[in-house]
């Protein structure tokens, strides 16, 4: 399903293949011989989602573009099955398989790998040819690697990349504090542009 959101409708090369049952929202442009299967989700949330030439996007993915960080992927990258990528960009070649997950403002080199149910954190910037081991997380510019139960490390990383502030444009709470009612209703406030929206 193409979505008009904010004035601004998906285009997608005459080349380029989209299952009946994806839903492309706003501004979102599918390269040629591009492939988005059933069931994947892109949307232009203040900021453009541009697919490359020959890029797949598998069955139930979601990508997002953000007004701060687009979300572009290069040349002949593949995004396997229930993948979640929010406003990064992907390098040509890149393989990003099911389930993994890019934050934010995440950068991913030519030819990476971020394997099953990895995690690229926000800002965080892999290297071309590099590999993110199944379940790893990759945190921090240049990208570090942990496996998962390394929290400690991890948040000691990640702490510092702010996550509330760059995602969400709010403070970390205080202790014993929530983000959460500002959180829900500025991402709300947003997100209620969709009402807008027409299907095409």
């Amino acid at each position: 399903m193409l979505v008009e959101h904010g004035g601004i409708r998906p285009t997608v090369d005459p080349g380029a293949y989209v299952a009946p049952t994806a839903t492309l929202c706003g501004d979102v442009r599918v390269g040629p011989d591009a492939r988005v299967l059933f069931g994947a989700v892109l949307t232009a949330d203040g900021g453009p989602v541009e697919i490359g030439a020959g890029s797949i996007v598998m069955e139930n993915a979601v990508l997002r573009g953000t007004p701060r960080d687009p979300l572009r992927l290069g040349r002949q990258v593949l995004v396997g099955p229930l993948a979640y990528l929010t406003g990064c960009a992907v390098g040509d070649e890149a393989f990003l398989a099911t389930g993994c997950r890019v934050f934010n403002g995440a950068r991913i080199g030519a030819r990476a790998e971020v394997r099953i149910n990895a995690v690229v954190h926000l800002r965080t910037v892999l290297p071309a040819d590099a590999t993110v081991p199944i379940g790893w997380v990759a945190v921090g510019d240049p990208a570090r690697l942990f496996p998962p139960q390394d929290h400690e490390t991890i948040w000691a990383v990640q702490k510092e990349l702010d996550f509330p502030g760059y995602v969400f444009g709010v403070p970390r709470p205080a202790e014993g504090r929530s983000i959460m009612p500002e959180v829900s209703r500025r991402y709300g406030r947003a997100l209620g542009r969709h009402r807008d929206d027409r299907p095409l």
